[in-house]
This record gives structure tokens, C-alpha cells and sequence, in this order.
């Protein structure tokens, strides 16, 4: 029903972007088709475009970020918005201040976005509530919770190479206990159709009663990717892990590392896909990694047309 998802106003569109779970199908689609249009902008000799001019877009990164702020911030000027990078290293928030007070004291200054990065699951969800009508809050990733526009970015590109997501093995490879990024792409997955995704892991890297989101367990890599249309590998998650989940990375990458000999396992035409940044000899082999069926780079590229599809239809552009 309309109005109880937060993330929509009372007609049914956009309004924040927190999270791919319990976001429709035609939102995912409106915003693919979105980012089609984008796509051709990047090729242009003059990239920008006028849509959010005028508008003032806040990066609010409470944790370490390259790809993810520069994406958000290249996608933004592509737009023509006026762009804010927080440095939160020597805001007001190492002096006490709270996330609210933070943010209460930006919108005072006239901001009409917020995308928002932080350690604690559920910081963008606490923003989006308190913010006015007229301020959208973008999820840029919050705790192990959501990472929706990467999870949109792999589903554009797993678009552009496969076209038909309901013919589609998926696989998702690595820690998927800590991965933000993973929990989002199920969710997308299955809006989108695909009838069979699975993960790949050792025990000690997936969360209890993952089945209950609709996905195959495999702890071997030669079983799991058996007939696989796309590998999604992850990065270990060292700064989130807060025990010794595994014995070593060379132990890792020997019996879930992405080798060439494991990639032919997958069918001849599979794809491989990273959302970064990548552990060469650890999650990924560098011969993968720069090979034929890498998609990896292309993903890069997606992200800046997602992240301005995604601003635009905020903004109602």
C-alpha cells in the first residue's frame, strides 16, 4: 500500500532512497531506465546537464569512503547541483554534537539532499525521518544494513550484459556476514525476478537463517558455481569483523578465492562482477580480476548514471 513504505511520498514515487527491501519493482525499473538515459552523458564532450541547478547536495561521509563519495559528488555536478562535501574528521560531531543536530543545522542552510554514509546501521533511516518535506536523504551505506545504489549500479550492469534477469543463475561470493552491499543485492535480485540466487561462503561469513531471504547456501565454491550467469564477488570486510572469522587470507583465497580454473566452472559466458575495492589474491585473482568476463571497471562507470538517475527522480527531475 501506498504510504507505508518511507521511502515513498503518498503518490507512490520516490522520495528517499534508504534501501532495495520492500522498494517495487517499478521503482527499480523507472530507475534503471533512468540511468539508461544518463549513460550516453558521460561520452559527451560537454557532461553536464541542468536538471538540479540550484540545488544543494550534502555528502555527509561519517566513514572512510574514495569510490562512493567521488561517484555521488561527479554525479551530482554532471547535474549541475551545488555540491557539499562534510568533513566529518573536524566537524561538529568530534566535538559532541549529535547525528540530528548535525544534520538540523545543514538543513538550516537551505540543503535539499543528503547522502548519507555511516558505521551504525539505520543512521540514513533516523535522518530521512527528521528532515522536512522538501529534503531527500540517499543511503551511501549504513553499518552491515543497505548499500542501495551499488546494489542498483550491479543491477544496471547485470542489465546491460544479460538483459533478461528471469533466466539468470546468480551467485554472491564471499563475506556475506559483514556485506552491506550483499544483503541489498538479494533484495534487488529478487524484486527483479531472478529465480535463483545463491551465496557462497564459509559458515563463520553468513548470517543465521539467511534461507529466509530466498537464496541457496553453498560452501563450496565448485558446487555453488555450477551453471552461474553472474559471480558477484565481495570484499572481506577486515574493518567490521570483530573476532577472527577465518584462519588467514591465504586460507581464504584457497578455498573461496576467484581463480580462472573456478571461473570455468561457471558458464562460458558468465560475468564477473566487485563492488570494491578489490583484495587481489584474496577474494580474486588478478588474471579474473583484469580478464574477459570481468565487468568490474563498467560497473564503475554505471554508478555515476544510477547515482544521477537516482538524484533526478528525488528531485522529480
Amino acid at each position: 500500500m501506498i504510504g507505508i513504505n518511507p521511502q515513498l511520498d503518498r503518490n507512490g514515487d520516490l522520495r528517499h532512497l534508504l534501501t532495495t527491501e520492500g522498494l517495487p519493482i517499478t521503482i527499480l525499473q523507472r530507475i534503471l531506465d533512468t540511468a539508461e538515459s544518463f549513460a550516453g552523458v558521460t561520452e559527451r564532450e560537454v557532461k553536464k546537464i541542468p536538471l538540479l541547478r540550484g540545488k544543494s547536495i550534502f555528502n555527509l561521509f561519517f566513514e572512510p569512503s574514495t569510490r562512493t563519495r567521488t561517484t555521488f559528488e561527479i554525479a551530482a555536478k554532471r547535474l549541475s547541483a551545488d555540491v557539499i562535501n562534510l568533513n566529518v574528521a573536524v566537524s561538529s560531531q568530534t566535538k559532541g554534537e549529535t547525528l540530528l543536530d548535525t544534520v538540523n543545522n545543514l538543513s538550516a542552510m537551505h540543503a535539499d539532499m543528503f547522502v548519507v554514509r555511516h558505521s551504525q546501521s539505520g543512521a540514513a533511516h533516523l535522518i530521512a525521518q527528521h528532515v522536512g518535506p522538501d529534503i531527500h536523504v540517499i543511503n551511501a551505506g549504513d553499518g552491515w544494513h543497505a548499500h542501495p545504489t551499488q546494489a542498483l549500479l550491479d543491477m544496471f550492469t547485470i542489465r546491460r550484459y544479460k538483459q533478461d534477469f528471469r533466466a539468470l543463475r546468480v551467485a554472491i561470493i564471499g563475506d556475506i556476514l559483514h556485506s552491506r552491499v550483499a544483503r541489498s543485492q538479494i533484495h534487488a535480485l529478487a524484486t527483479l525476478g531472478v529465480p535463483e540466487i545463491r551465496v557462497i561462503a564459509p559458515k563463520t561469513l553468513l548470517p543465521a537463517k539467511i534461507e529466509r531471504l530466498g537464496v541457496h547456501v553453498y560452501h563450496n565454491m565448485a558446487q555453488g558455481l555450477k551453471d552461474i550467469d553472474v559471480l558477484m564477488m565481495l570484499r572481506l570486510q577486515h574493518e567490521r569483523m570483530e573476532s577472527a572469522h577465518l584462519p588467514s587470507t591465504e586460507e581464504y583465497f584457497k578455498y573461496y578465492g576467484l581463480t580462472p580454473e573456478r571461473l570455468a566452472l561457471a558458464k562460458s559466458d558468465a560475468i564477473v562482477m566487485h563492488p570494491g575495492p578489490m583484495n587481489r589474491g584474496v577474494e580474486i585473482d588478478s588474471e579474473v580480476a583484469d580478464g574477459a568476463q570481468s565487468v568490474i571497471l563498467p560497473q564503475v562507470s554505471f554508478g555515476i548514471a544510477v547515482r544521477m538517475a537516482v538524484m533526478s527522480m528525488l528531485t522529480k527531475n
